[in-house]
């Protein structure tokens, strides 16, 4: 890749501290590790939309679907206000090129979900979403977009990072050139990557691409990019995994030992048990790639779908 990816980020996360009590809640995962590979977008909410440091917090009030935005002791209702800005703020958002964006979980304003609300006797059910995560999210709804605290479960970061480097790839697929041959090479080298995910949209984006030329590029590739990332928004399971894994295999019938063949078999079968994380069989596969020289496996970016580095993959 070129650039670092792009991700909008609720400032606090990064440090800044511009919480209601004055502080922030630094994330060292998302400033130390991914941030070697990110550049941030932040974005405060409640700052931003004229609100001081310190100032009193702020709840959701009423109905979870069109809730209000009220303050905690003194019940002055912001709403307004704050929808406002919201709508002028993804707008501008729209310039930054970005591939996703993380929000501070429970936050009246960037809660992505679960968050407080408020009913008419004070009783709080986890049932609503922020009001600038809202707009950003029907605003941008193929983009991907997670909570700092669901980033700790292995699966979900795996899930999301994967998300946010196939998207960059695709970012600059489309910069370079638009054409059907381009389009075929990278949905070729992603095939595997969207299997995983979901046998449907695997079938389903190989017949859009198998008769893209009926239909006029711009909405091809519209087409396509929607389908890609609602596809990779499914999560992966140890038993699609699995089947992606022994679908590989059939590649080097001819090639692999019998003795090679089982223990890629045993391998893959313990994986599926829970006895081995996916970098276990990965392993194998890519060092049987390189020895026995298979190009189109070798192009798979389900093998490498970003930074080894973060090891991702050792967890889930």
């Amino acid at each position: 890749m070129g650039e670092k990816i792009r991700l909008g980020i609720s400032t606090c996360l990064l440090g800044q501290n511009v919480r209601f009590d004055g502080g922030h809640k630094l994330d060292p995962f998302i400033t130390d590790t991914l941030g070697q590979y990110v550049e941030y977008v932040p974005v405060c909410p409640e700052v931003e939309c004229g609100f001081g440091i310190p100032r009193e917090p702020f709840r959701l009030v009423g109905d979870a679907e069109n809730p209000r935005l009220v303050t905690t002791r003194t019940n002055v209702d912001h709403t307004d206000r704050m929808v406002q800005w919201a709508a002028k703020r993804v707008q501008e958002l729209e310039k930054e090129d970005l591939c996703g964006y993380i929000f501070k979980s429970g936050s009246p304003s960037s809660g992505m979900e679960r968050v407080k609300v408020y009913d008419r006797n004070g009783v709080p059910a986890k049932v609503g979403v922020g009001i600038f995560a809202r707009a950003f999210m029907e605003h941008f709804p193929l983009l991907p977009v997670e909570e700092e605290g669901r980033l700790h479960d292995p699966k979900l970061r795996e899930n999301f990072i994967e998300r946010i480097f196939t998207l960059k790839r695709w970012r600059e697929t489309v910069a370079r050139k638009q054409s059907m041959g381009t389009l075929v090479d990278f949905h070729t080298r992603h095939k595997l990557l969207v299997l995983s995910h979901s046998p449907e949209a695997y079938r389903a984006m190989g017949k859009l691409v198998a008769g893209g030329k009926q239909i006029p590029l711009r909405p091809l590739y519209e087409k396509y990019q929607a389908l890609l990332m609602q596809a990779l928004q499914l999560r992966t399971t140890a038993k699609k995994n699995a089947n992606v894994l022994q679908h590989m295999l059939g590649y080097f019938k001819d090639r692999l030992s019998p003795d090679e063949k089982q223990e890629m078999l045993g391998i893959i079968d313990q994986y599926r048990q829970g006895l081995f994380p996916l970098i276990v069989p990965l392993t194998l596969m890519n060092h049987y790639v390189r020895k026995y020289d298979q190009p189109y496996l070798g192009e798979q970016y389900y093998l490498n779908p970003h930074p080894i580095e973060l090891q991702l993959r050792n967890h889930v």
